[in-house]
């Protein structure tokens, strides 16, 4: 059974507690969503647009609310967690902004007389399952692509985001979406897989780990739906050549601590040519040592706790272990509760556990390498395929690492530069789909073939 609760991962407190829905309550969530989908297609895309641009306005207008609420469910620094819902509305009103594009008809040269376009349909009601670690931003990069097709949304959020979950469906609907338009679900696991499997539900998307990806997928292949996946990462950040050590550092300080250390797509494998191995390993642990983690609540904080005290447990674990392999602990290593020192391995080998796994927390771990050549070869000595970061004074050495990482994207001399324009999503086992974007709309929809003689 999934409780859903709020326990403020900083104090241990249970702050309030949710009903799981009954059988009743989602045959009503699908019921009304699938209700709905007739009336939200129907509409023009401009009529959807003024809806769907009307919700990142309430997401501005509630920043503040959604922030301090977002700081309970998971720890995020409140400025953090402000700035994830401002980047949320961002990413709601780019979808507004493009709705014509999105939904205009791609005529196609052809052979022979007369004309043929595709034109985009939307599906009908969709099913997300989104993760803590961005309470808002997730929910945002799913919805609001398919609300602009014409699909409605049934969300199930993670069961520690229940009170994002409810403010966040309170949006929507004040926003003058359609009763249904928009529903969120108190599911447990087994509700969910009911909720796909439903013939009024033309699709699911999940954000999580490769165990609840790959249980989705494996319902939603039994039942022939489509599914998109956007998994776990464990992100290499190369680094060839500079002219500015410090900055570089820097860059990987905020590439690893960027919430809390806890998003797919952070900098987790830190991959040093040997020139410059030696320095930059000193000053990053220096850099990194010198953050404490504090109170989420204050402005001026910059690592908070890990989402949940098991979350902490299980990076203790998977440090104590690497470390009991033969694994070098330069700084950290420890906590106190859910909070978790900034930690750095080095001497890692492909014998050890830690080398195949995701480090989600503020660990990180070194790796020297002898060239170019060999950065590329670890760097894709992984599973994952999620981001990738370069750093090079070289254009043309750029592009070779670009093109021969294997990964969904690659960021070079810059890290934290997502986008609503840009899209997001991996190869491997990160993932199946992309999101943000102009690709995000092409997930969910009818790419339908009209062809007059």
């Amino acid at each position: 059974m999934i409780d859903y609760a709020v326990i403020n991962p900083a104090t241990g407190e249970t702050l309030a507690t949710y009903d799981t829905f009954t059988d009743a309550q989602v045959e009503d969530a699908i019921a009304r969503a699938a209700s709905a989908a007739t009336t939200w297609a129907a509409t023009s895309p401009a009529e959807r647009a003024n809806v769907i641009r009307r919700i990142a306005e309430l997401h501005r207008e509630r920043k503040d609310e959604l922030g301090a609420i977002i700081v309970r469910e998971m720890g995020k620094p409140i400025a953090a967690a402000v700035g994830e819902v401002e980047f949320a509305a961002d990413i709601i009103e780019f979808y507004a902004d493009n709705i014509e594009k999105i939904t205009a008809d791609q005529p196609l040269d052809i052979v022979g007389d007369g004309t043929a376009v595709v034109r985009r349909a939307p599906l009908g009601a969709l099913l997300g399952i989104m993760p803590w670690n961005f309470p808002a931003y997730q929910v945002a990069r799913f919805a609001a692509p398919n609300l602009a097709i014409g699909n409605t949304i049934i969300l199930k959020h993670a069961p520690q985001c229940p009170e994002s979950a409810a403010a966040i469906e309170a949006i929507y609907r004040d926003a003058g979406l359609p009763d249904g338009g928009y529903v969120n679900v108190y599911a447990t696991n087994e509700q969910a897989a009911t909720i796909i499997a439903d013939p009024r539900v033309h699709g699911v998307s999940v954000t999580g780990s490769e165990r609840a990806g790959a249980a989705v997928a494996e319902v939603a292949g039994r039942n022939l739906k489509k599914v998109a996946l956007e998994l776990g990462g464990s992100d290499p950040f190369i680094v060839l050549s500079t002219d500015d050590l410090d900055a570089v550092v820097q860059n990987a300080v905020d590439a690893r601590l960027d919430n809390n250390g806890q998003s797919c797509n952070g900098a987790k494998r830190f991959i040093v040519v040997d020139g410059l191995y030696e320095e930059f390993t000193s000053k990053f642990v220096a850099s990194l040592a010198a953050v404490s983690a504090e109170d989420p609540t204050q402005e001026d904080t910059v690592l908070g706790p890990l989402s949940s005290l098991a979350a902490a447990e299980r990076l203790q674990e998977q440090v104590d272990t690497a470390v009991s392999q033969g694994a070098t602990l330069l700084t950290g290593g420890t906590r106190e509760g859910a909070f978790f020192a900034p930690t750095v391995l080095a001497d890692v080998t492909p014998t050890m556990d830690v080398y195949r796994e995701e480090l989600f927390g503020p660990a990180a771990v070194v790796y020297r390498v002898a060239d170019e050549d060999a950065a590329v070869a670890l760097a894709n000595d992984t599973s994952f395929g999620l981001g990738s970061y370069v750093f090079t004074t070289d254009a043309e050495q750029a592009e070779r690492v670009a093109n021969g990482i294997e990964a969904g994207m690659v960021y070079v001399n810059l890290v934290l530069a997502d986008s609503p324009e840009l899209p997001f999503g991996g190869v491997k086992r990160s993932g199946t789909s992309r999101e943000l974007g102009l690709l995000a709309a092409d997930e969910f929809v009818n790419k339908k073939l009209i062809r007059k003689g």
